[in-house]
């Protein structure tokens, strides 16, 4: 989860590392640091705090100029967020720099081994080990082309564990290379005005969208080495040539600007409209079927699924439970939804029959992804929900959907969210499709319902100043409590997690028919209760029961906020507070009714003063386990 950059070119290396690790911040922001090759002689920097706490240290002790450079901002793994446990870490002779992004499993051995040589550590981190024996390593190597990524792959060999490692060598000024296992790494290839050639590492595209839109997939055990005039080699950890997929980026530096908001956050808040269309660009083809990205499963394969699993964590779990609902209803096909983390330790029944859908915003998701592993050795069929294109999750899974929302730099989701439940949508019809439960007039009819969810989320986006008004009001509020309904249970789980992720306020989402088994018992004179109230107009609808709900809390001294439907008056009389959104089919509601709640999280965490962009504790990418 930690951010990687790295630069050989013609441009000033300092400069192009230090506008990546910018892009990257909210990957790690426990500390920071670079490292410049010049003159035959590594320099680093770096300091912990966020990337402005570097930032000072350069302008007061500058660096010497350089065209190759790596940096990095650190999410603490091994070893606290000092100024000594911050990255580049160095070798024992001063020759080597190496950044880390992972956790390297088997440190502990490999530092012992390490210290009975008498070499000393300078850190507490995993990472350090790769610094010393990289440099001994390289000593042993014979002199040559290549010689560093050589070093590169023995040493890479020996590790257990995630990681992504970059690495330079005083000894080969024109040369970075990079090893990469169960971590994100891209490359990218560009030139200047002049037409020199410049290449870029990064944990991803935003790294170097500033310059090029250019870029290479490395695959799982696959080192590269970036040379200034030999341009880019891959091999894999044997040392075997790779030919690395080549794909162009889809969006542009501004899209990853904050394009005048205060916050990231509020800005993809405003951008949801856009992703939600851009996610159901295109998907129907010109006979009126349905259209997926990529599925390299054939129609009789998917009839033969008789069981759903959708696994994810976090807020694309919450998607997930969104998605159990609309494929069971449009597929009757059985659906589980599985925390990631435990999926595979539980021993799950898998074989080939079995479906399982696997989202991440990232793709890198490091739970998700050995839960998308246990799949396929059992046989199982596995399909995607990603938003990062050339993105690992995407390339080991049988199919892909792309949720198309444009880069999401704001640690906690919302437009991720928004178009991961609108890729759900998508799935569950196209399953309905190919196994021929439901016509294509039907399919063409849902997918109207779909295309008009941007209007309706832009229309409750114009309504929010009396939700930051009652933001500001709850800012002191010590727990707030979230019940739901259906697809509305989902995202009272989703209001609660924005609330703890932004705010670190005590927030708890409930099924609203559980309310008596327990989780009354909180409520208070005052507690704030934010109702997800389902539409009165669906068959089988829970809503009287949910408006008991809302009584049943206010009786005990609760104030309520209720997210109710236009034209939905049996509330009116028990909310405190009333959130209108506009109406939806009732399995799409979550798209227009989980907005309000990211905003309330937003104005909360703003009113008492926290980072919005950058909680606590919290990476955007969770890439170790």
């Amino acid at each position: 989860m930690c951010g990687i950059v790295g630069y050989v070119g013609p441009q000033g290396a300092l400069d192009v590392v230090l506008e990546g690790l910018r892009r990257l911040e909210y990957r790690g922001y426990d500390s920071a640091g670079v490292a410049v090759l010049s003159d035959g002689e590594l320099s680093t920097a770096k300091k912990a705090g966020k990337l402005a706490n570097l930032e000072k240290v350069l302008a007061e002790e500058p660096l010497p100029s350089s065209t190759i450079g790596i940096g990095h901002t650190r999410w603490a793994t091994h070893g606290g967020p000092t100024d000594r446990n911050a990255h580049p870490h160095l070798s024992a002779d001063g020759k080597v720099a190496v950044v880390h992004n992972g956790i390297i499993e088997n440190f502990a051995l490999l530092r012992a081994e390490i210290e009975a040589t008498g070499t000393e550590f300078s850190s507490e981190t995993d990472t350090e080990v790769v610094a010393h024996l990289l440099a001994a390593v390289y000593r042993e190597t014979p002199a040559g082309e290549g010689r560093l990524a050589e070093a590169m792959r023995a040493v890479s060999r020996r590790l257990d564990g995630a990681f992504t490692l970059v690495a330079t060598h005083a000894d080969e000024p024109d040369t970075l290379v990079a090893s990469r296992r169960n971590s994100p790494l891209v490359v990218g290839i560009g030139e200047t005005a002049d037409g020199t050639a410049e290449y870029f590492l990064g944990s991803d595209v935003a790294a170097f969208i500033g310059h090029t839109r250019n870029a290479l997939e490395l695959g799982q055990d696959q080192v590269v080495e970036l040379h200034r005039t030999r341009g880019a080699t891959v091999t894999d950890f044997a040392g075997a040539p790779v030919e690395p997929t080549s794909y162009t980026v889809d969006w542009d530096a501004a899209a990853a600007e904050k394009g005048g908001y205060p916050w990231f956050m509020l800005k993809e808040i405003a951008e949801q409209p856009q992703a939600v269309a851009d996610t159901l660009l295109g998907r129907l083809g010109e006979s009126g079927e349905l259209v997926l990205d990529e599925v390299r499963l054939s129609d009789q394969e998917l009839r033969d699924i008789d069981k759903v699993f959708v696994v994810a964590c976090g807020t694309a779990y919450h998607a997930g439970l969104i998605a159990k609902y609309a494929i069971e209803h449009w597929t009757r096909i059985p659906v589980e939804v599985e925390v990631a983390s435990e999926f595979r330790y539980r021993d799950p029944v898998l074989d080939r029959s079995t479906l399982v859908v696997v989202i991440s915003q990232s793709g890198e998701t490091m739970d998700t992804l050995m839960a998308l592993r246990h799949a396929r050795e059992q046989k199982a069929r596995v399909l995607a929900i990603c938003n990062a294109n050339g993105s690992t999750i995407p390339r080991e899974s049988d199919a892909v959907l792309y949720t198309h929302a444009g880069p999401e730099v704001a640690v906690a989701s919302t437009k991720g969210f928004l178009t991961q439940v609108v890729a759900c949508y998508l799935v569950g019809l196209f399953l309905a499709q190919v196994r021929g439960v439901k016509y294509e007039d039907e399919i063409a009819a849902i997918v109207d319902d779909l295309r008009r969810l941007p209007e309706a989320v832009a229309k409750v986006l114009e309504q929010m100043e009396p939700v930051r008004e009652l933001g500001r009001e709850l800012a002191d509020a010590n727990t707030i409590l979230f019940l739901g309904r259906h697809v509305g249970f989902p995202v009272a789980l989703e209001g609660a997690l924005k609330l703890k992720e932004l705010a670190y306020i005590h927030a708890e989402g409930f099924a609203a028919g559980e309310l008596k088994h327990g989780p009354i018992a909180v409520v208070d004179q005052g507690t704030p209760v934010v109702v997800v109230v389902p539409s009165p107009r669906s068959r089988n609808s829970v809503h009287g029961k949910v408006v008991s709900n809302i009584q049943e809390v206010r009786a005990r001294g609760a104030r309520t906020i209720v997210i109710a439907e236009e034209g939905d008056e049996d509330v009116v009389p028990f909310a405190d507070h009333l959130i209108r959104v506009p109406r939806t089919p009732t399995l799409m509601a979550p798209v227009v009714t989980t907005v309000p709640l990211q905003v309330l999280a937003c104005e909360i965490a703003d009113t008492r003063g926290f980072d919005v962009d950058q909680p606590r504790n919290l990476a955007k990418s969770v890439t170790v386990e």
